[in-house]
């Protein structure tokens, strides 16, 4: 099939590289030369493993095409895609500004019967609403064109986004006509071709389905760090409530893992749009306001912990971050709790050495500039934590997870831990470290 992905941002990057990793061709356009350019030279603008790899790959066999010229993309395909970013806005609400902006681009550009997919992250309605944009386009400059619309959202996990879009767990197509929905199964046949994954709907409800699966993750998250926190005044353990409760199926043992809060380009604002959303159509969803309520009280937990340990004054004390991104495997430092600990810490009179083996450059980028001179960025982990006070850990990237303690002990000038994420084993403590973790 021929495919036309605007946005080449996470989502339209990694679905339009793996669509022609299938065979398909796929023109990826974006309206930012600087970054198509980059593309076209396989510099990637965001860090996914073996994203870089397939891109060069699929631009060698000309299936993947990345250019500005959207035009040209829409004479040549007949399936639109939509993945450009809708951040949020001040009042919590989703910025759909280009969304309608790529709509206005399609109509002035589209000479053809088309299908336009929304694969970005859109309000409940918003797909109609495109519709008719794009048709009051057409047929403002006298044109008979008939435009379909699906919604098709995305359930890429950074890190593993690659895997995800390659062998998903589900397919969420919604659809008004069911031409619309062989199309769109023909083209992800290929994607699940050892287990029918394809679950079809009607449009609003796959627009649903999305913020749903998103605000279901953020709550069990919330849920769990709520628990850690009452473990921690009652003298349990919460990483052996997390065994006990795990064992459960109907639980599981996915995100419910104790830390200092979530973060990243997705729960944070597809659980405060769908707030907004629910408000406006007049129901006030208690349970979702105090999951975000106690996410943005989970990322002061480490700071907490670290003035009970030290006092209010941090005035000429030197501080150790391992771990900048939101998560392990990305560069994603969006509402990661790496800013809040940081900022804190320096409001308060401290130093902060950090290292990220992915991220340090996106954080440079997003960090206030009135903090950058009190934060030394490293190129390796144990140089952080020379002569520092403390090392507190934030992000549980994988070689954080067996460190050599002795190494740590000689650097460190006070063999204290702060754990975000509870990787580190209590038995450091016998050799006399103080360790610091969440809900333990």
């Amino acid at each position: 099939m021929k495919l036309t992905i605007i946005g080449t941002g996470y989502v339209g990057l990694v679905t339009g590289t793996c669509f022609a990793e299938m065979g398909n061709k796929v023109y990826c356009v974006d309206i930012d030369e600087k970054k198509i350019n980059d593309l076209k030279n396989n510099i990637m603008p965001i860090y996914e493993p073996n994203l870089d790899t397939l891109v060069r790959e699929n631009q060698e066999k000309h299936d993947l095409i990345f250019t500005t010229d959207l035009k040209e993309a829409l004479d040549d395909s007949n399936i639109i895609f939509l993945a450009v970013g809708t951040p949020m806005r001040e009042d919590g609400s989703a910025n759909l500004d280009y969304i309608y902006s790529a709509a206005d681009n399609i109509g002035n550009s589209i000479s053809k019967d088309s299908l336009v997919v929304i694969k970005s992250t859109v309000p409940i309605g918003t797909a109609f609403k495109v519709k008719e944009h794009i048709e009051e386009i057409i047929a403002s400059r006298g044109l008979d064109i008939n435009i379909d619309i699906a919604s098709n959202p995305e359930f890429l996990k950074e890190g593993v986004a690659i895997e995800d879009c390659m062998h998903p767990d589900r397919v969420i197509i919604g659809a008004e006509k069911e031409e619309v929905f062989d199309l769109l199964k023909d083209l992800y046949a290929p994607f699940v071709s050892k287990h029918d994954r394809i679950i079809t709907m009607d449009v609003k409800s796959s627009e649903m389905t999305k913020y749903v699966a998103n605000s279901m993750l953020a709550t069990k998250i919330s849920f769990m760090n709520e628990i850690a926190n009452i473990c921690e005044v009652t003298g349990a353990n919460v990483k052996n409530v997390r065994i006990g409760i795990g064992s459960d199926k109907r639980i599981g043992y996915d995100f419910i893992y104790a830390g200092c809060g979530y973060g990243g380009s997705c729960f944070p604002k597809d659980v405060q749009a769908l707030i907004n959303t629910s408000i406006d159509n007049g129901y006030t969803p208690e349970l979702l306001n105090h999951v975000e309520i106690v996410n943005a009280n989970q990322k002061k937990v480490l700071v907490n912990k670290v003035v009970k340990r030290f006092g209010e004054d941090l005035s000429g004390l030197t501080f150790s971050i391992w771990g900048l991104a939101f998560k392990p495997g990305t560069d994603d430092v969006r509402e990661a709790p790496s800013i809040e600990v940081i900022k804190s810490i320096i409001d308060k009179g401290g130093k902060i050495r950090a290292y990220d083996p992915k991220a340090i450059e996106t954080f440079k980028v997003a960090i206030d500039d009135k903090y950058i001179d009190s934060i030394e960025f490293v190129n390796y982990k144990y140089d952080a934590i020379n002569d520092a006070n403390a090392l507190i850990l934030v992000t549980e990237w994988k070689e954080f997870r067996n460190p050599d303690f002795e190494e740590i002990a000689e650097r460190l000038s006070e063999k204290i831990i702060f754990d975000g994420r509870n990787i580190f084993d209590s038995k450091i403590k016998e050799e006399g470290f103080e360790l610091y973790q969440i809900g333990c």
